[in-house]
């Protein structure tokens, strides 16, 4: 048998819309997918890379979304950050499933479901080999998922932040409605926030290139992909300085 390729990275920041724990459904969780994401995590895992999770809500409610107009900001932020614990516990009893071990740190106390977030323990469990799933995104209104994931890959020191989306990399428009759309093998960050690029906000693409940290976009629902690319496959896009 060949050998398997060791993994480049030793530290990874999975970000996870909440649109895509829809799976095939209109609204909520689909089971069967959070299934295999969770095989897909593992495979990482059992490389000997520590994974770290961030978990969007958009799957149950946003604070930007149609539902929210009319609502407060503020209340309407909290209610996404809630949002995002019930899909990182689902994430969290999928991976325990296959027997990953998880630890879910919140950035809202809420002691009976998930830890406080405290950066030295999220480190420590990531030593212990433990699978770290963060939610409530970064605790404050007026800041996305995507800003969250960027903050926690900084504050856990992690060497790539995976973005896991319905398509293989970074278009210049979406190629699911237009089939000329042209992909992106790699980009700066300037080019993503000249563009306009929608892959994540200008928050979270500003915070990553503020502290040079490289952002790999890939086809979430293709099987083996995230393994390949932290095998070191150039896959996706990647953006870099």
């Amino acid at each position: 048998m060949p050998a398997t390729k060791k993994a480049v990275f030793h530290r990874i920041l999975l970000k996870l819309s909440g649109e895509a724990l829809l799976g095939e459904k209109p609204f909520g969780i689909d089971r069967g997918f959070t299934d295999y994401l969770a095989n897909e995590i593992k495979g990482v895992h059992a490389l000997g890379t520590q994974v770290g999770a961030v978990v969007g809500g958009g799957n149950i409610f946003r604070g930007v979304s149609d539902s929210a107009q009319g609502m407060d900001r503020v209340s309407a932020d909290h209610m996404g950050m809630l949002a995002t614990v019930i899909n990182a516990l689902a994430l969290q009893d999928a991976l325990e499933r296959v027997g990953v071990v998880t630890r879910l740190l919140s950035a809202h106390e809420m002691r009976e479901v998930a830890e406080p977030f405290i950066r030295r323990r999220a480190i420590r469990h990531f030593e212990k080999k433990r699978v770290v799933i963060f939610a409530g995104g970064t605790g404050n209104p007026y800041f996305s998922t995507d800003t969250a994931a960027a903050l926690r890959a900084m504050e856990i020191k992690a060497e790539v932040l995976f973005k896991g989306t319905r398509v293989d990399g970074i278009y210049d428009a979406d190629p699911l409605k237009n089939p000329a759309a042209r992909k992106f093998d790699s980009l700066t960050y300037l080019d993503v926030l000249k563009k306009d690029l929608k892959v994540m906000d200008a928050t979270a693409i500003s915070l990553c290139k503020d502290n040079r940290l490289p952002i790999v976009v890939y086809n979430l629902r293709q099987k083996g992909i995230l393994r390949r690319i932290v095998q070191g496959e150039r896959v996706g896009t990647t953006v870099k300085e």
